[in-house]
């Protein structure tokens, strides 16, 4: 996990840092001092954020919003069905506009990959929230993305996901409060460093 700017080490000091057994719940309650504040997870198509944010909103007692699923519904179309019908720019125009939308306190966030192309959409998720990079190296989002033609993935014509993997990453930095590092880690691991990342 890696905070950006100066890292605050006061949680690890007062061995916060460790979450196990019985103490686990305790621990996560004790960890999430921003009651009012949005935890908003961006990151790669494939890297987890809709899993995880399940996890995290029901570990911190928070709603649970995924940007993907909000936007299908309002709109009334699939993803990849905007995409092939209305084209990426449309796409993006819509993605933003539905994000603007939002008006959660106290939720977790789970945001399309593709939402980092918008400074307005970002601008107003970090006004209310930490903001959260779930990353993955390439081999492992190659490894679990079989389906990048048909998932609805915001990307160029015969873009490859390598491509595409570059084209994002420095945007994903850019916005980001914190990173984790998800490869190899099991979803509780990822959960408690998001946690700890928010009381840090």
């Amino acid at each position: 996990m890696r905070r950006q700017g100066s890292a605050n080490r006061q949680g690890h000091a007062r061995g916060e840092g460790v979450c196990l057994g019985s103490r686990r719940a305790r621990c996560l309650e004790r960890g999430m001092r921003r009651e009012a504040t949005n935890i908003v997870l961006i990151g790669m198509p494939g890297v987890g954020k809709s899993t995880l944010g399940v996890l995290l909103a029901k570990a911190t007692s928070r709603d649970f919003v995924d940007t993907d699923v909000y936007i299908q519904a309002r709109e009334g179309r699939g993803l990849q069905e905007i995409l092939d019908g209305d084209g990426p720019a449309a796409f993006r125009a819509i993605e933003e506009r539905n994000v603007l939308s939002l008006q959660y306190r106290r939720a977790v966030i789970a945001t399309g990959g593709s939402v980092v192309y918008s400074e307005s959409a970002m601008a107003h998720l970090r006004a209310a929230g930490i903001v959260v990079h779930l990353a993955l190296p390439l081999a492992a989002l190659q490894t679990r993305l079989t389906n990048i033609g048909t998932r609805g993935i915001l990307r160029a014509p015969g873009q490859t996901l390598e491509s595409l993997f570059h084209e994002r990453a420095p945007l994903y930095r850019r916005y980001a409060d914190v990173t984790v590092d998800c490869f190899g880690k099991s979803h509780e691991r990822i959960v408690d460093e998001i946690v700890l990342a928010n009381h840090a």
